[in-house]
């Protein structure tokens, strides 16, 4: 794996679809491991935070397990193991880390024969950050195929003065707003994690369809609520 600086994230599940105990079958735990998962399975995957530039090699977007890339600097990751087809939150404490001072966007990543990657998304500059993301990863047949941002253009926030839209698309907070730089608002980053496609044994993933069904009777804040009191009870301990 090319990145070799870990970030500290906490990961919170939130069941949306009832199940009952399961044994997991997938002993893959790296992110840069190739994994054929079922309903339930622990999924292991990484996101990391870099310039947009250094996810490339001439020319080509590559991903983050490709020793190609120079990832190693001041580039810095995250790994995150969820349960396959369910809906979890996962946050990352930003009290200590500042995602503009490593270039400040993001990629998610899994696999290395299989190698998936998400396009680059922007996080935080000197001005903005953007705290709230969906992240939705699609597989055939329990291989990860793709991994893909949703944005909603900024609906979550339209009627919400603290907040700014930038480029119709990404709901962000002033950085001089954030407890980490002077100000009173929590700028953890909270990646809301969902699943389409197929396993294994070919069950259809659902979570996907959860989601949306959240956003259309307006329980998205749920998550919101649940990322901030996670994270309290995070920093409490360290």
């Amino acid at each position: 794996m090319a990145i070799h600086r870990p970030l500290i994230a906490l990961v919170a599940l939130l069941s949306i679809i009832s199940s009952g105990e399961s044994k997991n079958t997938n002993n893959v735990f790296s992110p840069c491991g190739d994994a054929s998962v079922q309903r339930s399975d622990g999924f292991t995957f990484g996101v990391a935070f870099a310039q947009t530039t250094a996810f490339s090699f001439n020319g080509t977007q590559l991903s983050p397990c490709d020793s190609r890339l120079s990832l190693t600097g001041s580039s810095q990751v995250a790994v995150f193991r969820p349960k396959v087809d369910e809906i979890s939150l996962l946050t990352i404490n930003t009290s200590t880390f500042q995602p503009d001072s490593v270039g400040g966007y993001m990629v998610a990543f899994a696999g290395r024969k299989y190698a998936a990657r998400s396009m680059p998304a922007f996080v935080a500059n000197g001005t903005y950050i953007v705290t709230s993301f969906t992240l939705v990863q699609e597989f055939k047949k329990g291989r990860l195929q793709n991994l893909y941002w949703k944005r909603d253009g900024c609906a979550s926030c339209s009627r919400n003065s603290s907040f700014v839209c930038l480029n119709n698309q990404d709901c962000a907070i002033r950085v001089n707003n954030c407890k980490n730089r002077g100000g009173n608002v929590d700028c953890s980053i909270g990646i809301q994690l969902a699943f389409s496609g197929t396993d294994k044994h070919e069950s259809v993933f659902n979570s996907w369809y959860e989601v949306q069904n959240l956003r259309q009777y307006s329980l998205f804040n749920l998550y919101s609520n649940l990322r901030d009191s996670l994270t309290s009870q995070y920093n409490s301990f360290f």
